[in-house]
């Protein structure tokens, strides 16, 4: 009988923090993406999402219209953020959960190679975006390069722990170096 071949999640107490958030963050796919437009006022809207690979740099790719307000708004200031909320769903007087990126937003195509690893993974890639083709030939890859500090609020945290003390859930996790995009290293 021959080993498996199949990925072991690592045990929980193996993992950094960053993993587990990680982790967290893969099990998701929508976030609220936030840009600036030219007047500096805020712009906000949900996106659905995709992590990259485990072997690239660490990035959130989302796939939009290129003619929307928040290209525009990205080929003005890159500057973005994004949020990915944890809601709970049985106990509402909770706060929910979160994870919440800084970082440069940079336009590529559907075509670029980590977005299709990080679009496969959560089987969106071009074939099964499950889109009319006029419409992917109008759309553009949004890649989010976090800055190396992310925000989290009550991730892994117990919701008994959240319940007595809301404010102890807040904490910030480094992402590591050699996850980090090139020029951040």
């Amino acid at each position: 009988m021959g080993a498996s071949t199949e990925a072991v999640e690592a045990p929980e107490e193996n993992l950094t923090p960053f993993n587990r958030v990680e982790r967290e963050l893969r099990k998701k796919i929508f976030g609220i993406l936030s840009t600036v437009d030219r007047k500096g006022r805020p712009h906000s809207t949900g996106l659905i999402f995709a992590v990259s690979s485990p072997e690239d740099s660490f990035a959130i790719y989302m796939v939009t219209l290129g003619k929307s307000a928040k290209v525009r708004y990205i080929k003005n200031n890159p500057n973005v953020s994004l949020l990915v909320t944890f809601p709970h769903y049985y106990l509402r007087f909770i706060p929910d959960s979160t994870i919440m990126f800084r970082g440069t937003a940079d336009l590529t195509t559907l075509d670029d190679e980590e977005a299709q690893r990080a679009f496969a993974q959560k089987k969106m890639t071009r074939m099964n975006l499950e889109m009319d083709s006029d419409v992917l030939k109008d759309s553009v890859v949004i890649r989010i390069r976090p800055n190396p500090t992310v925000y989290c609020y009550g991730v892994g945290i117990g919701l008994n722990q959240l319940r007595k003390d809301p404010t102890a859930a807040r904490f910030k996790v480094v992402i590591p170096q050699d996850r980090r995009h090139g020029d951040e290293r």
